[in-house]
């Protein structure tokens, strides 16, 4: 997942990334949780060792390792990213190879609520360089994004101002090419198009009429590595 994901993903715009002093500074994973059992003889393998007292507290959702000759850390979730808002990966994971679909990856950074520069980087990339369809072959499926959030209103707003701050970073940027910008804001207003256009359930409309009166994503706290 994350930033490896995308430069895996990305390779026609990889001086893009480069240009814009993407740093990598972890590697997370997903998987589920019925492989958790196998993780820290492959990451000992791999020259990882666990963060016990982390697995002790949290093994159920999951793990941390550490490289602490090469100064890596890596992440590995269980089954669903719970964060601000929680994307299950159930039946998900078969998709795509060796990464989570290109799809899940914009949810990944979408669903942040005070995202940051990098991940708007990682998804003006992302999106500069993928078709907008509905098929998870290395295209964005905005079928199922909007499906997903038809039922959800905080999620749906959170994506929804995410996207918008996209458009809004590419043009601050007077320096990167025009055909970049054309087309993440062309992309931008496709993806918000379809998931207006999706119909919405019961609990969305009710959720709607709240607003953000009432706090709409869950407040969590990055865990110190």
């Amino acid at each position: 997942m994350g930033a490896s994901a995308v430069k895996m993903h990305c390779i026609k715009y990889k001086a893009l990334l480069e240009e814009m002093d993407r740093a990598l500074t972890d590697l997370d994973f997903m998987t589920y949780r019925k492989n958790s059992q196998y993780l820290t003889n492959l990451f000992r393998r791999l020259g990882y060792e666990p963060n016990d007292i982390f697995i002790q507290m949290h093994g159920h959702t999951r793990h941390i390792y550490m490289d602490k000759l090469h100064r890596r850390v890596a992440d590995v979730f269980f089954d669903k990213l719970s964060f601000c808002h929680t994307i299950d990966f159930q039946n998900r994971l078969e998709l795509d190879s060796p990464t989570i679909t290109l799809t899940d990856i914009l949810l990944e950074k979408m669903q942040i609520v005070h995202i940051n520069e990098k991940d708007i980087k990682d998804s003006i990339v992302l999106l500069a360089e993928h078709d907008i369809g509905e098929t998870d072959r290395e295209t964005v499926d905005a079928k199922h994004i909007a499906e997903l959030l038809s039922n959800d209103w905080g999620f749906y707003y959170t994506v929804q101002t995410n996207l918008k701050r996209v458009a809004g970073y590419v043009e601050e940027k007077p320096a990167w090419p025009a055909e970049v910008k054309e087309t993440v804001r062309n992309k931008v207003e496709t993806l918000l198009n379809r998931i207006e256009s999706e119909p919405k359930s019961f609990r969305w409309k009710m959720r709607a009429k709240v607003g953000t009166s009432k706090i709409w994503y869950n407040e969590v706290e990055e865990v110190e590595r």
